[in-house]
């Protein structure tokens, strides 16, 4: 039986030079002041999960699934890009070392992106490739493909990448009824934004079952939104779920050819990006449609904000 482009996806070749790219932080996984905490957290897989869960809290599942209402003044957790700061925030919620898992009350408000930011900050102060891959979650809603990130590890002794989802404790999975392996995601519970838009383009999905069931916002539009955004994830530019920016289409807007043929363009980069790093990198410091500007659109707070203090 032939490979497929989804089994093809994780078995891709290792460079050198990439695997040395993603081994090392980038803006938003530096944590400079914290790097030699971080490199005495545990070094298996499941012991860092463990530890992320223990202090980070999920902002819309807070309440049903751990009983905290989130207070608004604390809502603005989830606005945090950067790790060191994720990590200020965590020491000042509870100052006791990382490893301790904290009350549900005193954990970092985020989402999935914060969960997968702080992983990757971990392995790549240990100096393990990582990635923040943006794609949909089968495992939400049955029928649906909910908007949702993890991290892609690299298992050195398997020399493959692997899917990880460090946002499911004992908690989460016996809500959702989840019974795959979270160290080792299937490609078909989780898709990468490239496959999502591979699949609908050809015809054998239906763009309206993906996106995010706040807002019911699905479509190809989102798609595309998170084709731009797993590009700047995969040079290491991990930004919060509803930044906007460049060629982000909108829920009204009519993509043109140009606009669906560079889409395509996009997803062919990021299904395989060992094979197409160069030319990835190379498009987003070339390319304004996918490039991080200074300054980005945060369409939950709906006003423009700068990634740095000035």
């Amino acid at each position: 039986m032939p490979t497929t482009t989804t089994e093809r996806a994780h078995l891709a070749p290792q460079t050198s030079e990439a695997h040395a790219y993603y081994a090392r932080p980038g803006a938003m996984t530096t944590a400079s002041k914290y790097a030699a905490a971080l490199q005495t957290l545990p070094d298996d897989l499941g012991g860092l999960v463990r530890v992320i869960q223990g202090v980070v809290l999920h902002e819309y599942a807070a309440e049903d699934l751990y009983g905290f209402r989130v207070p608004e003044e604390r809502k603005s957790e989830s606005h945090i890009r950067p790790a060191e700061q994720l990590l200020d925030r965590i020491l000042a919620l509870d100052p006791r070392p990382f490893p301790v898992t904290r009350p549900v009350d005193r954990r970092l408000i985020g989402v999935c992106r914060h969960f997968a930011v702080l992983l990757a900050a971990v392995l790549r102060a240990k100096k393990i490739p990582a990635r923040v891959r943006c794609g949909f979650g089968t495992y939400f809603n049955p029928g649906f493909f909910e908007d949702h990130v993890v991290c892609e590890v690299w298992d050195a002794t398997e020399q493959r990448w692997r899917l990880v989802d460090p946002q499911f404790d004992q908690i989460w999975r016996k809500a959702l009824h989840i019974d795959h392996d979270i160290l080792d995601v299937l490609r078909d519970r989780f898709l990468i934004a490239a496959h999502a838009w591979v699949l609908c383009r050809e015809g054998n999905a239906d763009p309206d079952t993906f996106g995010i069931f706040k807002g019911n916002l699905r479509g190809l539009w989102f798609i595309a939104r998170n084709l731009v955004h797993d590009v700047a994830s995969l040079n290491k530019m991990e930004l919060l779920r509803w930044d906007d920016w460049g060629a982000m289409p909108n829920p009204v807007q009519t993509p043109t050819n140009d606009q669906l043929a560079f889409f395509d363009r996009l997803a062919a980069l990021t299904e395989m990006p060992d094979v197409t790093f160069e030319e990835l990198r190379t498009l987003y410091d070339s390319d304004e449609r996918v490039h991080v500007p200074n300054v980005v659109f945060n369409a939950v707070l709906q006003h423009p904000e700068p990634l740095w203090a000035t």
